[in-house]
Formats: C-alpha cells, structure tokens, sequence
C-alpha cells in the first residue's frame, strides 16, 4: 500500500465553473504521495461529470445528499488517512509546488500546524498577495497573539492529523462562519505552530457571492464568536483572555461595518444592535482595548460608536 503524508480534502456544491482548475492543481502537485477526497455536496450542476473525467487513482470521490460544508468537511476528515489534512475550497487552487514545501517545512520543524500566506484573485484576474505575520516556532501558551496574527480560515494551513482526530476537532455544523472555531480549537492544541513565508493558495473572490454580499445568516457570527470564547476561556489564562477580548472586538467591528453590503438594510441595522449588546455584556470595557489603538481616529471613532456605525453603513451602502 502506497503510504499518504497529505490529504487533501474538497467539498463541492455547484462548483462547475472553477471546479477543473481546483483539481488540476491537486493531481498535478510536484508531491506524488497524497490523497484527493472529493466531497460532492448535493451539486446539482455539472460538477460530477467534471471529477469522473480524472482516473487519477489517488482520487477518492463520495457523493452526498446536502449537508452544508460543515458536515462535509468533518465527512472528509473521518476519511482521511493521511499523516497531515489540507483543505482547499472548489473554486480556489494551489500552486504545484504547494503540498511539497508544506510537507518538508512541516516534518523539518516538528509541527501540529502549520500557517502560510495566500493571494486573493478576482474575477477580473487581479491578484492581492495577503502575507500573514511572522512568528517563531511557539504555541498559544508561549505567544497569546497568535489569536490575532493567524487568521481563522480553514484553507492556509497544514494540519498534523492526529492532533485532530486525536482531541475530535470538528467544524460547527449548521451555522455559516463555521470555520473560525475550528481553527482556533487547532491552535489550542497545537504543541508546535510554524509560518512558512510562501505564498502558495490562490483564494477566489467572486463578486455577488457570500464573500463580498451579507445577508441575515450574518447573526450566526455572535454565535460563532460564543463558541470560540468558551473554547479559548477553558485554558483559564488571564493573558489568553485579553487577546481573545481584542480578537472579538476585531471581528465584530469588522461584521458592522460589512453591514454596508448586507441585502436587508433593517436586518443590517439589527446586526448591529446585536452585536453591540454582545460587546456590552461580555466585554463592557471595549472601547478601551488595545483593538481601538491600532485603528486610525477615523476608523475608531466610527467602530466605537453604534449610531455613527449605523449612518456610515447607510451613507456608503454598497447596491447589488
């Protein structure tokens, strides 16, 4: 039996339009011992056809009913057998030379989990180079800030597996945004954490997609934020605790002012008393963390602020 260092594992629902450039680049990747776990999520377009045209052997393909990409993923997992987990979105790619730097730079180091940058590219073409923050080798016991300097997305990072199975870390299922708590469960039981300073995953950013539009899913975020506070507090680390307050200040300023390209203006409006009450209730010192230091006047007097929120989000409402 041929041994499997990476699996890589990709939900699918209606991905026809970017599905084939996703797996070319996983069965052309320079790093031959890796397993492609293809999820089709109930599409109901052309995606199928699209991955019974490979007969690469490496390829493991599973047909569901809709389940949404939380349960897909954790599906994916549970099939995995390799020694580390990668996840790559349908309608993104990787460069060839990905899984083959992330293998050595994982084993060379020792690491539970590994974080490296990513390019955003446009419909248009356009490419945005994202370079996270360097660290050293540490964990969340060493360096608190690696709450706020990775960021709590699924895709740019090289799992050890056993760190996941072995602590059953899962992705939260039906709830949007349910990718952060699981991410932040990883850095919690990661022993080891590296940066490699490549950028190798191409995130795509479609316009009129759940990327750049909100709608009234968006109240699943001050869920999503609970899961992740009770998550980080079990460690009971007082140090731990003030990056996790800035982490959720960040995050809920961030959703507020997105509220300009929410769909419903009155459910935008709403999203925003919630997520001040949250803050009020959980962090009733907010307007004087360190989040508000980094900011610009300008930013801080509007994030701050409810009202003045309310009318930025009004005043430069995006249309779709």
């Amino acid at each position: 039996m041929k041994k499997t260092d990476i699996s890589i594992i990709v939900p699918i629902y209606n991905a026809e339009k970017y599905l084939k450039k996703c797996i070319d680049s996983l069965v052309n990747q320079t790093k031959k011992e890796i397993e492609i776990i293809l999820i089709n999520d109930g599409s109901t377009d052309s995606s199928e056809r699209i991955i019974k045209e490979y007969k690469d052997e490496r390829i493991k393909y599973f047909k569901n009913k809709n389940q949404g990409i939380g349960k897909t993923r954790n599906f994916g997992i549970e099939k995995a057998t390799g020694k580390y987990l990668l996840f790559v979105d349908s309608d993104d790619y990787l460069d060839k030379n990905a899984c083959e730097k992330l293998y050595n730079k994982i084993e060379n180091d020792s690491l539970d989990l590994l974080v490296y940058d990513f390019y955003r590219e446009f419909d248009n073409g356009k490419k945005e180079e994202e370079k996270l923050q360097k660290f050293d080798i540490s964990n969340l016991k060493e360096n608190p800030k690696l709450l706020l300097n990775i960021n709590l997305s699924p895709w740019n990072k090289l799992y050890k597996t056993e760190v996941i199975k072995g602590n059953n870390t899962k992705f939260v299922e039906n709830l949007k945004y349910e990718d952060a708590p699981f991410v932040v469960e990883a850095i919690i039981n990661s022993k080891r954490i590296g940066k490699l300073d490549e950028s190798l995953y191409y995130y795509m950013i479609h316009s009129n997609s759940e990327t750049t539009i909100r709608d009234k899913r968006i109240f699943d975020i001050l869920e999503i934020v609970d899961i992740i506070r009770k998550k980080v507090k079990k460690l009971k680390s007082d140090s731990i605790n003030e990056v996790l307050d800035t982490l959720t200040i960040s995050i809920l300023m961030n959703y507020n002012i997105q509220q300009r390209m929410q769909k419903n203006k009155k459910v935008g409006m709403e999203f925003i008393d919630k997520s001040f009450e949250y803050l009020q209730r959980n962090i009733p010192s907010y307007k004087n963390n360190v989040y508000f230091k980094d900011r610009n006047m300008l930013k801080s007097i509007i994030e701050k602020n409810k009202q003045i929120s309310k009318l930025y989000c009004r005043m430069y409402r995006v249309k779709k």
